[in-house]
């Protein structure tokens, strides 16, 4: 059995999803030989910029150099969080597999065991994240909040918490989860209060196309529902023209022989929001992704993406 190397990000949450990975791969091919190589992205290298004031050049930010080096032959697959792959491609790269997805929700974390819900916060409380998406939707539940960005690794932005006086950060449930911080939630948002991510809560095996070897090797790791919730999330954020520097949100589900599929788009600083959600049968997925970002689009989304696409200022 061949040796493989696998590319991560080097933060904890990121090794941390490449080890839960690579043990997956080693039950199914307990002869495997594997490591871990850590390649630092320009996300990672400019930990304290705020992403919403980079306008459109935040995509990719976090797996540029990781793609480049499966290109380049130094790594055999790569693992990301779904959430940070542009929906175009480089040329001669696949996903071979995007495993069960955790949880997609988004978390409260404060810094006080008083304050059990975010109803609970008090009037005119600090909250702390990087993404305007989960900025904007706490805005529209609680007009009354004072929102500061925060960026780094999960302890980090825990730690700020106390260092900078918050009463709480939003954080994706996930991440938390991986890391063993369970204890660490106060309390969850549901899908319908905070829209996730597109992708969030998932993790994406990256190989070269041609590479039928890794293929083969990551493909018992590839859960049929995610990957097909996950691509319809992708397919709308195309059909949107989007990225992460947006704020905006999409969830794809199916339970049992019925598939949901909500969206929202948002202007940054009117806060005006446009909102659509739909059911179907699973296989109907992508034409309910699709008929949701041209419904948004024809009720005010493209001013809104308009909005975004001038260099954010809170």
């Amino acid at each position: 059995m061949r040796k493989i190397i696998i590319g991560s990000r080097g933060s904890q949450l990121a090794l941390r999803q490449s080890k839960i990975l690579q043990e997956a791969l080693q039950k199914h091919h307990p002869d495997l030989e594997s490591s871990i190589e850590v390649i630092r992205t320009t996300g990672d290298q400019t930990p304290q910029a705020d992403l919403s004031k980079l306008a459109g050049s935040t995509k990719g930010l976090f797996v540029k150099e990781i793609e480049e080096a499966l290109l380049k032959h130094q790594i055999d697959l790569a693992v990301h969080s779904l959430k940070d792959l542009p929906t175009e491609m480089p040329e001669g790269l696949t996903l071979a597999a995007i495993p069960p997805r955790e949880d997609v929700r988004d978390a409260l974390v404060t810094g006080s065991p008083e304050v059990s819900s975010f109803q609970a916060l008090p009037q005119g409380a600090a909250l702390g994240t990087g993404s305007l998406r989960r900025r904007v939707q706490l805005l529209l539940l609680r007009p009354d909040l004072m929102i500061s960005p925060i960026r780094g690794n999960v302890d980090t932005r825990i730690r700020k918490v106390q260092e900078e006086n918050l009463d709480g950060i939003i954080l994706a449930a996930a991440g938390l989860n991986r890391l063993g911080l369970q204890d660490k939630i106060t309390s969850l948002f549901t899908v319908e209060e905070m829209v996730p991510a597109i992708g969030q809560g998932a993790l994406a095996v990256e190989i070269r196309a041609d590479d039928e070897g890794t293929r083969q090797i990551v493909e018992p790791l590839d859960d049929p529902a995610t990957r097909s919730c996950t691509s319809a999330e992708r397919r709308f954020l195309q059909e949107m023209g989007g990225g992460c520097d947006v704020p905006m949100g999409a969830h794809a589900s199916i339970e049992k022989d019925t598939a949901t599929f909500a969206a929202f788009v948002a202007g940054p600083r009117t806060l005006q929001v446009a909102r659509t959600a739909s059911r179907g049968l699973p296989q109907e997925l992508d034409q309910l992704a699709l008929e949701a970002a041209r419904y948004l689009l024809a009720h005010g989304g493209d001013k809104m993406l308009e909005e975004s696409n001038i260099q954010y200022q809170p």
